[in-house]
């Protein structure tokens, strides 16, 4: 089993690459190193290292095309870099086998850009899934589970409702529900406000504030929308399209006021590039 590497400002600055916000006394959580993401012989993205620590709301940003739904991919298990390492604490998560990494896995939740509700089924059904799947607790205490996390996000007294009978907004509540149901160290989310009117948007980025606060979960996000980005965001990387690579890594407030890279600071001040 593989060792984290020491945590070093050097690994991440370079002559195009904004130097990390985090201060020292932070735990790092997941660190990636050297990393490459590709498809086939395409190369998505080359030479990422930054890390994420724990009780970070870690911003996953870049235009289209970059890669960011790929890292998340990488981060969760469901597809193998091309190069690189990723560390959850001290061990290699891709130096494992396949069953050390489900255990680890289990330790996360991911809510999926559409919610990825199952239509057949209520919300009270949908968020006890993973319950029944991965635990031995009884119906009973699965109820009290599920009505505890529907609370949590907003939902109680909607246990009973299906997906198609409640807003998108209120389907992707349901979907961070779920996410939670197991009680995870780490969150993941997939352009979370995609879909959604501002107002709503608003709602689910002030639900992710405020779970993050209460729950002390680390959290990370892949989305292009400013508005997120800015109003949640406390750790972030910014994935360049055009170079195919990491160009910064910190803070979004603190990167947009000390960038002199003038595509991050085009990205941070007009949204998603083409």
């Amino acid at each position: 089993m593989g060792h984290a590497p020491p945590v070093n400002k050097t690994d991440v600055e370079g002559e195009n690459i904004q130097p990390m916000t985090a201060t020292p006394e932070k735990e790092p959580h997941i660190i990636v190193k050297d990393l490459t993401m590709a498809y086939g012989d395409f190369v998505v993205m080359r030479d990422l290292t930054f890390t994420i620590n724990r009780g970070d709301v870690f911003i996953i940003m870049g235009g289209s095309g970059c890669g960011k739904s790929t890292m998340m991919t990488i981060l969760i298990g469901l597809k193998s870099p091309a190069k690189g390492q990723v560390f959850y604490g001290d061990e290699d998560f891709w130096g494992l086998d396949d069953d050390a990494r489900d255990v680890i896995i289990r330790r996360a939740g991911v809510m999926y850009q559409s919610g990825a509700l199952w239509s057949s089924m209520t919300l009270a059904e949908n968020v006890s899934l993973p319950l029944e799947t991965y635990t031995e607790l009884t119906p009973a205490q699965i109820d009290e589970v599920v009505r505890l996390k529907m609370a949590l996000v907003g939902l109680g007294g909607f246990e009973e409702f299906y997906p198609s009978e409640i807003s998108g907004g209120m389907q992707k509540r349901a979907g961070i529900a779920r996410a939670m149901a197991l009680d995870p160290e780490i969150l993941f989310f997939d352009e979370p406000s995609a879909g959604l009117d501002p107002v709503s948007a608003r709602r689910l980025d002030d639900l992710i504030i405020e779970l993050s606060e209460s729950l002390r979960t680390t959290m990370v996000v892949v989305t292009h929308e400013l508005a997120s980005i800015f109003t949640i965001g406390t750790n972030s990387v910014f994935l360049d399209a055009s170079k195919r690579t990491m160009t910064a890594t910190g803070n979004p407030s603190e990167l947009l006021a000390e960038t002199k890279d003038p595509t991050l600071r085009l990205f941070l001040t007009r949204g998603e590039q083409s």
